[in-house]
């Protein structure tokens, strides 16, 4: 019987899941949950074997969301009793100083993660909340936590510290958290065998531009740095996130706009980027309204990729060099137009582009910088889901992780 993990990310209104096969790395179901809580009819997709089942009713909490998504996984399949199920691992953006590694689901940890939203508000508890409920619905299956900020909890400190004052940056743990950490850290273990190198020595970048766009720095696998610091509101310019600003901004609109917490925190992080730019954070309705001639769209076009480039400049600097670059996530995999724009802009050391091969459209991972090319450029799609199956299948056979805490039926 083939081995599965029912990989599971929950946000405040919203879950997302997939039944990955762990031999062969395919997603076999995957679902999503749509708008709980809210006073509006939710939405329910599950599709496997080829179907697409959906479903609109209310959808009060998570626990009902959960308990009805087990059901359409008996009712249309695969069967999870049927299907090897090993583990469920949960995605959780924060894990701070606590959790490095991933960690078994257990009273503890959920307490744990849930006193970590403090750093991650939209993120946490709901996370927690949907790992809780399917521990009581799979109690017989490990349950684990995979922390999108521990792979850059390995940055050196000099990367990870704020030159603020260090008395209130102990106290309420402000220090680069970064995020995206699975999708870095899965692309820049693959990329090695894609291009033929060995992974000892390779320097790499790795630009995970979607709706939330970061960057990293590696070596030998390990971060050297990353784009996004405490909260994953800092560096690239995204879909509706600043990115990198000067902080002494909400001092001015404090003082001169009148605006709270509340309302700056909503402008930063929803209202601002592409969104607060051009009306659209999707990538796609920002191009055509640039091709349209529409100059606020053009404008914020060469914002986003002025930004990528400075972030692949000083990365190359701190490296002493980069032998790759690698775009993954929705806008990297698929905007050719937005590769060809950041790697023209790298001509001038040597880094060209195979136009033909960059404009493939193919889920594949490929190499698309020509042979001659002073630096390799790839595309290579981020499997998140996968390498969170992996790193809690691992918990699992196990039967502990490195906290101490154990799996007990």
């Amino acid at each position: 019987m083939a081995k599965t993990v029912l990989v599971i990310n929950s946000g405040s209104s919203s879950i997302k899941y997939q039944l990955v096969d762990l031999e062969t790395g395919e997603g076999i179901a995957s679902g999503l949950v749509e708008k709980i809580g809210e006073p509006i009819d939710g939405n329910y997709k599950h599709e496997y074997n080829g179907e697409k089942h959906k479903l609109t009713e209310p959808i009060h909490d998570h626990e009902e969301g959960l308990k009805r998504v087990l059901g359409f996984f008996k009712e249309y399949g695969p069967d999870l009793s049927e299907s090897g199920i090993v583990a469920v691992g949960h995605r959780v953006v924060q894990g701070g100083s606590i959790f490095p590694r991933p960690a078994l689901v257990t009273d503890k940890t959920i307490g744990k993660v849930k006193d970590l939203a403090v750093l991650a508000p939209l993120h946490n508890g709901p996370e927690a909340k949907g790992a809780e409920v399917m521990r009581s619905l799979l109690p017989d299956v490990p349950q684990v936590f995979v922390f999108d900020s521990s792979f850059f909890f390995q940055l050196p400190k000099e990367a990870s510290t704020y030159a603020l004052n260090k008395e209130i940056a102990d106290r309420y743990q402000i220090r680069r958290y970064g995020a995206h950490g699975t999708s870095h850290e899965f692309v820049g273990s693959v990329v090695p065998e894609l291009i033929g190198k060995p992974a000892e020595g390779l320097k790499q970048i790795v630009l995970h531009i979607g709706n939330g766009a970061s960057a990293s720095a590696q070596i030998s696998g390990k971060p050297i740095d990353t784009s996004m610091g405490l909260t994953p509101l800092e560096g690239l310019v995204m879909g509706g996130r600043t990115g990198d600003i000067d902080p002494a901004v909400v001092f001015h609109l404090i003082r001169n706009a009148h605006m709270n917490v509340d309302e700056l925190d909503s402008l930063f992080n929803k209202k601002s980027g592409l969104t607060g730019m051009t009306g659209f954070g999707d990538m796609r309705e920002v191009m055509r309204l640039a091709d349209e001639g529409d100059e606020n769209a053009k404008l914020a076009l060469d914002v986003y990729v002025h930004r990528i480039v400075a972030y692949i400049g000083n990365y190359t600097a701190q490296m002493g060099g980069v032998d790759v670059i690698t775009f993954t996530a929705g806008v990297g995999e698929n905007a050719s137009a937005i590769r060809k724009m950041v790697i023209d802009r790298l001509a001038p050391f040597g880094v060209k582009l195979d136009e033909e091969k960059n404009n493939v459209h193919t889920s594949e991972p490929r190499v698309i910088s020509t042979p001659d090319s002073s630096v390799i450029v790839a595309v290579y799609p981020t499997n998140e889901e996968l390498a969170i199956a992996r790193k809690s299948a691992a918990i699992a056979e196990e039967g502990k992780d490195s906290y101490g805490n154990v799996f007990a039926k």
